[in-house]
């Protein structure tokens, strides 16, 4: 895709000031237009996929769908969409997953005034943007690894889904209408999902959806 003239940017935060405070960064320079928000992952990718839109800043932890899951989704659906992650953890973990879903860069919230509008362009011209432990945690995991990821694809979309609601405290019954899939399908991802991390029941499940971004402690 080549370099527009001026970058449309979608923000999706579920702090209000957060996105403003962005907002304000970014519209502050010639090249740079927000020219949508959304509050959560499943708004961000309706809007990014509907809009006309270059780049979406996405914040790794939201509502009703995570910013890496929505990462993940509009990679698959519209893959010349360029994609930044914003988040206030520095976390190897969610690093690496927001890598694997197709982002570009990873900008810490605690260092955005500096950072988002290099990250910003940088993405644009099809470069990576991290923050400078970032790079030292690549390296040191691919060493640790042998340049292996299967650790990643330990759970499937749907189960990541599934987990992400059971850790919401939502019932089999509400799941499995928010998903439109049965109970007993319901119950049937919770049990693998329980046996593929090894845990027993859903505080476990709870506190692996925390460590994993997909709800927020």
């Amino acid at each position: 895709m080549p370099i527009p003239l001026v970058t449309r940017i979608l923000i999706a935060d579920d702090h209000p000031i957060v996105r403003f405070g962005v907002r304000k960064v970014l519209d502050a320079k010639p090249d740079l237009e927000v020219v949508a928000e959304a509050e959560d992952g499943a708004e961000a990718v309706e809007k990014a996929l509907g809009d006309d839109v270059h780049l979406a800043i996405l914040d790794v932890s939201m509502p009703r769908m995570t910013g890496l899951q929505a990462a993940a989704e509009l990679n698959r659906r519209k893959p010349e969409l360029r994609l930044l992650m914003l988040s206030m953890y520095d976390s190897e973990q969610f690093l690496f997953e927001a890598l694997k879903a197709g982002a570009s860069g990873y900008v810490l919230k605690s260092s955005a005034d500096e950072d988002i509008v290099e990250a910003c362009r940088k993405v644009m011209r099809g470069e990576s943007f991290l923050y400078p432990s970032a790079v030292t945690a690549l390296v040191r995991d691919y060493v640790d690894r042998g340049g292996a990821d299967e650790h990643f694809d330990v759970l499937t979309p749907r189960e990541l889904e599934v987990l992400k609601l059971i850790a919401e405290a939502h019932t089999s019954k509400e799941i499995a209408g928010q998903l439109f899939i049965s109970v007993k399908t319901v119950e049937r991802h919770r049990q693998n999902i329980l046996d593929k991390l090894g845990m027993r029941d859903r505080v476990e499940l709870t506190r692996y959806a925390i460590r994993r971004g997909l709800i927020q402690p």
